[in-house]
């Protein structure tokens, strides 16, 4: 399998696409929001991308669930080698790409994961704390957690319910095998990065990304169940049920995400020390050149 991973704005799509239309093969999206439908503009999902030289390249795992409902990495797992395996039977080199750390880990290594179910008991007994004391409380665990997604309190009691289950059970023996991967890392500027980030922003805006989640709202799914997505939705839930401005709203967005771009790189570095090879070529590298570049490492 081919990887190609970096942090939000890095443009690890568009090269994924390109790849896949040089190499004629398919992606597998990792990414934890980009599989609900109707959530377009807020996760970033610029379809328009998936079209290279008039083709557009068949991408898996992005539009699979209904909006309001709490997509996991158990079934990530699942659902990508029922994909992965289609491939390789077909014959084609998998792309997987996305900035997902702890998803992409997960198939990469073979985790073996439990299918944590809710624990209203566990829930009840954290719903008044804040989200830097639920933060500090998963930091207290030391099995592996995607912290890079963890920016609502909904999101930290989810990672807290799936840790505490690990304290009390033992992970199903499923059969996923650790899988070959060239990793491809997509390194961007620092600077580069937040004026990307910054600009992206304000298009999504102009584009209609807070029609998109009042849309959301008026089709019944519930304010706490957008907060959960965390990001664009949080905030832009938060200004549209009289929580914050308009310039609050902003202005925190844009914060939150260049943290959470920092969280994104901060994983794949752990991803080093834990024995991964990344080979990171340079963002502003011409398409071309990093598409040469990747034939040459294959």
């Amino acid at each position: 399998m081919l990887t190609i991973l970096g942090p939000t704005a890095s443009g690890k799509t568009a090269f994924a696409a390109t790849l896949a239309y040089v190499l004629d093969t398919e992606i597998i999206s990792a990414d934890s929001r980009q599989v609900y439908r109707g959530m377009t503009l807020g996760t970033g999902k610029d379809l328009k991308e998936y079209v290279v030289n008039g083709k557009t390249i068949p991408h898996h795992l992005i539009d699979i669930c209904k909006p309001g409902e709490r997509y996991n990495i158990f079934e990530f797992q699942r659902d990508f080698h029922n994909v992965f395996t289609s491939l390789k039977t077909r014959g084609k080199l998998p792309i997987l790409c996305g900035g997902s750390g702890l998803y992409i880990e997960s198939v990469l290594k073979g985790y073996k994961l439990l299918d944590v179910p809710e624990n209203q008991e566990l829930r009840e007994s954290l719903k008044d704390k804040t989200l830097d004391e639920l933060e500090k409380i998963l930091r207290s665990y030391k099995k592996l957690h995607n912290k890079t997604d963890v920016d609502s309190a909904q999101r930290a009691i989810r990672a807290i319910e799936i840790e505490t289950c690990y304290l009390n059970r033992e992970p199903e023996q499923r059969n996923y095998e650790a899988i070959n991967s060239l990793i491809i890392g997509v390194d961007i500027d620092r600077d580069l990065r937040r004026e990307k980030i910054s600009r992206r922003l304000k298009s999504r805006l102009e584009e209609g990304m807070l029609e998109e989640v009042e849309g959301l709202l008026n089709s019944g799914i519930s304010a706490e169940d957008l907060i959960y997505y965390g990001l664009e939705y949080k905030y832009l839930t938060l200004h549209l049920i009289g929580k914050l401005s308009y310039k609050e709203m902003y202005e925190q967005l844009e914060i939150a995400i260049h943290q959470f771009a920092k969280r994104q790189m901060t994983w794949f570095r752990g991803m080093e020390r834990r024995g991964f090879t990344i080979h990171w070529l340079k963002a502003e590298m011409p398409m071309q050149e990093k598409v040469e570049k990747v034939k040459e490492m294959i």
